[in-house]
């Protein structure tokens, strides 16, 4: 079965997770997949398996959990350590019908068992490494219907381990528009919320991102690095297997580790978090060319800098190669795509994000805030419309209807559309300052004039003044005359706060929390009082 079968059976009947598997194994068998590290629940599978093996092993995990009393249409929590095997047990849950709920290994014990407090005694598939960490302290006997861990003993737990050779079952398919799979929001503003997305939704959102493979005229090796929990993680790992291309799953961001993956795979398609990106900038500089294969970057989830996509376009030696930005949110998938080349990535304007992708993809319109039109000066409420948006938010219908206006999702972003149709994101609403257009807009600009800078953020200070946060390679003191040279087009900027970036508050996909940031710096003034 080709590929184009497979994806047109996705389109009819909806994205299965727990079925992808076999489907791919199907159709290509030995195609392989590599990881840079051991599986926690499949230790002895080693690190480099064929698509049969892979298949092989979620049937193998759905066994388990089959055999560990995990039942359809039940809503089991894969919150453990990092690793790739999240995104297989989440299959093989999917498999037998029950709905894998995904939650980061970013979480905390407490905002794990908040969540799960919503979720109604869901099943809770853990580790030994997280109940240390506190998840054990946590009311598991009320919050839970059972817990499993992935290996080891721990008292009131079942190990899957200890259910090896368990007996294969028969999948089960769940109804094309109910829940198939539940990520969550990003929490930058609070404890996140719980997405809901069905097959249908799913089956959709592979749409446009179908054609942006298609840009790859061999079978060229995929990397990617992006949380294993993530709604963004279901489409690309669908895409790489209904494609038949051979995989690279990293969990190590590692520059150091990357470049030696990279050299030893020459991935021709890399998709990373932005913040990845920005640590990898540096290896475009790497004599050995790690990125020298790459005919395609691809980054969602924030905003990515002109800096970083001219850095690793002009570190590749494949003709035409190019950085394709996604503007999207766990909400809506993908809603408005751009190209960027080596030629002119350097000097793009980072605020505009995109246009319509075509075939069947999501409409965009930027509504009034105030009843004066949208445009640069006057930005607006960024909106999103088309089958492929999230069914709601579980355990809260009125948060999901709040955004929701008939056909349209309100995304949180404001910015406008230019007379040629690109939609300009300048900053989420919460996080808008007096005096200043767009903060992402004066971090692209200082970031491109300061090579020395590794992050830049600019979040209101204690008096609310726009206070740049500033982080350097190796910490390395800034000099304030270069600082002065590159702010002079944002005089309402107050002096910069230079901490090490390890400081910074981030979400699970490395955004920077910004609010808990401007917090920070409240602090700071109170403690220096």
């Amino acid at each position: 079965m080709k590929g184009s079968t497979l994806y047109a059976s996705i389109q009819k009947r909806g994205l299965h997770l727990g079925l992808l598997p076999q489907m791919a194994a199907a159709a290509n068998g030995s195609a392989p997949i590599t990881l840079d590290h051991d599986l926690d629940v499949l230790p002895r599978t080693g690190r480099r398996l064929t698509v049969a093996q892979f298949a092989d092993a979620v049937d193998d995990l759905a066994a388990r959990l089959a055999a560990a009393g995990v039942r359809p249409d039940e809503r089991i929590v894969i919150h453990k350590s990092a690793n790739a095997d999240i995104w297989m047990l989440g299959a093989a849950a999917s498999r037998i019908g029950a709905v894998p709920v995904m939650l980061s290994p970013a979480l905390d014990a407490e905002t794990i068992a908040a969540l799960m407090a919503r979720l109604q005694q869901p099943t809770l598939l853990t580790d030994t490494a997280k109940l240390d960490a506190g998840l054990a302290k946590e009311d598991l006997d009320h919050l839970t219907r059972r817990v499993l861990i992935v290996a080891g003993e721990r008292a009131g737990t079942q190990s899957l381990a200890d259910l090896a050779h368990a007996p294969r079952v028969a999948p089960v398919v769940r109804p094309i528009d109910e829940a198939a799979v539940i990520t969550h929001t990003s929490g930058t503003t609070g404890l996140p919320k719980l997405v809901v997305h069905t097959p249908r939704t799913q089956g959709i959102r592979l749409v446009p991102q179908w054609r942006l493979l298609a840009l790859m005229r061999k079978k060229d090796t995929v990397a990617i690095h992006i949380p294993f929990v993530h709604s963004r993680m279901v489409a690309a790992m669908s895409l790489a297997l209904l494609k038949q291309l051979p995989i690279l799953l990293l969990n190590d961001s590692d520059p150091d580790s990357v470049a030696e993956h990279f050299l030893a795979h020459r991935p021709g398609f890399v998709e990373a978090l932005p913040n990845s990106l920005m640590d990898w900038e540096d290896l475009a500089g790497d004599p050995r060319r790690p990125f020298a294969s790459v005919k395609v970057f691809s980054s969602t989830f924030d905003a990515i800098h002109p800096r970083t996509m001219s850095r690793l376009l002009n570190a590749s030696r494949r003709p035409g190669a190019l950085f394709f930005q996604i503007y999207g949110q766990s909400e809506v998938g993908p809603a408005v795509g751009r190209a960027y080349f080596r030629t002119s990535a350097h000097k793009a304007n980072g605020r505009c994000v995109g246009w319509a992708m075509p075939y069947g993809a999501a409409r965009v319109r930027v509504v009034s805030r105030n009843g004066r039109p949208p445009s640069a000066k006057n930005p607006g409420f960024i909106e999103v419309a088309w089958p492929g948006l999230a069914k709601t938010y579980f355990a809260e219908q009125d948060r999901y209807d709040a955004n929701r206006n008939g056909a349209w999702w309100r995304t949180g972003d404001v910015g406008y559309r230019t007379k040629l149709g690109c939609l300009h994101m300048l900053d989420r609403e919460v996080d808008m300052i007096e005096g200043v257009r767009s903060s992402l807009e004066v971090e692209d600009v200082v970031l491109g004039r300061l090579p020395e800078l590794s992050e830049l953020v600019v979040v209101p200070g204690p008096g609310d003044e726009p206070t740049p946060v500033i982080c350097t390679t190796d910490d390395t003191p800034l000099d304030p005359a270069r600082w002065r040279a590159a702010v002079t087009d944002f005089p309402q900027l107050a002096d910069p706060v230079h901490i090490p970036q390890a400081q910074l508050p981030r979400t699970a996909t490395l955004k920077v929390q910004r609010i808990a940031l401007s917090h920070q710096l409240q602090q700071r003034l109170t403690d220096t009082a």
